[in-house]
C-alpha cells in the first residue's frame, strides 16, 4: 500500500511539474539556469555551513556571489559601452553615404545610404529593446536569486522528494547521475570563462595589428560577447567590417572578417572548450562541441547549457549500461538435493 502510495505522489508530482512547466514557460529558462547555477554551489555552501555559519545564511552568501557573479559580467559591458559612447557613436556617424571602390583600374560608386542607414537603425532599435526590457531583467534577476537561495536552503528536502520514488536498488544509478550533472555543470562555467578569457587575450593583439585605437574596449567587448551565445563576437566583427567596407577600406574590411573571423570568431571556441571539455567535463571535445551547437541552434541561448548536459547524461547513461552488462552474474547457490 505504501509502494502503490508513493508512485501516486509521484505521477501526480509528474503532471504538477508539466502543467507548471506551461503556466511558467516564459521563465523556463531563469528557472533552468538558477537550478544549474545552484547545483553549482552546493560545495560552498556546504563548506560555509562546515565553517559554522547558518545555512539561511551560507545560503545567502552562495546567492549573492553568484547574483554578484552575473551582474558583474553582463553589468560590466554595459558600463564600458557607456563609457565609450562618445567613440563609438563617433564612428557610426562618420560612416558615408557612398563609397567609391576602385576594381580592375575602373572606380565603381557604391551608394552605401541604405546599409548605413539599416545599421543605424538596427542599433537604435537595439538600443531601446534593451532599454524596453530592462524591468524584465530586473524581475528575472529577482526570480533568479530567490531561486538560487531557496533551492539551497531547502536541497536537502529537494534531495529526499526527489529519492522518495525511486527504489532503494536503482538509488545508486541516481547518485551517479547526480554526480554527473554537477560535474559537467561546473566544467560548463569554468569553459565558458575561460573561452572569453582566451577571445580576449587573442583579440587584443589582433585588434591593435589591424590599427583599432579602442583595441583593448574591442577585445573586451568580444570576451563579453562570448556570455551570449549564438551572438558572439561575430556580430562586432562584422560591425567593424561593414564600417571599414563602407569608409572605402574594402580591402582591411576583408582582411577583418577574414582574419578575426578565424583567430577570435572560430579559434577559441574550436580550440580550448574540447580540450578542457575532456579535462573538466570527463566528455571528448567532439560529444561537447555537438551538445553545445546542437542546443544552441534546438532551444536556444539555454542550450549551451542544456546540450552538452544532456551529452553528459547520455555517456553516463551508456556507461552504467555496459557496466551492468559486463558485470559477471553472481555464482548461483548450489541446488538442493533431489527427493526420490
Amino acid at each position: 500500500m505504501a509502494a502503490s502510495r508513493q508512485w501516486v505522489l509521484a505521477g501526480l508530482l509528474a503532471v504538477v511539474g508539466v502543467l507548471t512547466t506551461a503556466v511558467l514557460f516564459n521563465v523556463l529558462s531563469t528557472v533552468f539556469f538558477a537550478i544549474t547555477v545552484a547545483y553549482v554551489l552546493v560545495p560552498l555552501h556546504k563548506r560555509l555551513v562546515e565553517r559554522g555559519l547558518p545555512p539561511w545564511w551560507a545560503s545567502a552568501v552562495a546567492s549573492t556571489v553568484a547574483f554578484s557573479g552575473v551582474v558583474a559580467v553582463f553589468g560590466s559591458l554595459g558600463f564600458l559601452l557607456y563609457r565609450r559612447r562618445t567613440a563609438l557613436l563617433g564612428n557610426l556617424s562618420a560612416l558615408p553615404d557612398s563609397v567609391s571602390v576602385e576594381l580592375f583600374g575602373v572606380v565603381y560608386a557604391v551608394d552605401a545610404s541604405t546599409v548605413v542607414g539599416v545599421a543605424r537603425e538596427y542599433l537604435t532599435d537595439v538600443a531601446i529593446s534593451m532599454a524596453s526590457v530592462l524591468p524584465i531583467l530586473a524581475i528575472k534577476g529577482t526570480l533568479f536569486a530567490l531561486l538560487v537561495f531557496a533551492l539551497l536552503i531547502q536541497r536537502r528536502r529537494v534531495r529526499t522528494a526527489l529519492l522518495a520514488p525511486v527504489p532503494p536498488a536503482y538509488r545508486d544509478v541516481v547518485a551517479a547521475f547526480h554526480e554527473r550533472t554537477r560535474s559537467t555543470l561546473s566544467a560548463i562555467y569554468v569553459l565558458q570563462a575561460a573561452t572569453a578569457a582566451a577571445t580576449f587575450l587573442v583579440a587584443l593583439p589582433v585588434f591593435y595589428a589591424l590599427g583599432y585605437d579602442l583595441f583593448v574596449t574591442f577585445a573586451l567587448v568580444a570576451g563579453f560577447l562570448q556570455f551570449i551565445p549564438v551572438v558572439g563576437p561575430s556580430f562586432l566583427l562584422a560591425l567593424l567590417a561593414v564600417g571599414r567596407a563602407t569608409a572605402g577600406e574594402m580591402v582591411p574590411a576583408v582582411v577583418l572578417l577574414v582574419v578575426g573571423g578565424v583567430l577570435i570568431g572560430w579559434l577559441p571556441d574550436a580550440v580550448v572548450r574540447p580540450r578542457l571539455a575532456r579535462k573538466t567535463a570527463d566528455l571528448p571535445g567532439s560529444l561537447y562541441f555537438i551538445g553545445f551547437t546542437g542546443g544552441l541552434l534546438s532551444i536556444g541561448p539555454v542550450g549551451f547549457i542544456a546540450g552538452p548536459l544532456v551529452v553528459a547524461l547520455l555517456a553516463e547513461a551508456t556507461t552504467l549500461l555496459a557496466a551492468e552488462v559486463n558485470r559477471p552474474d553472481p555464482p548461483s547457490p548450489e541446488s538442493p538435493p533431489k527427493i526420490r
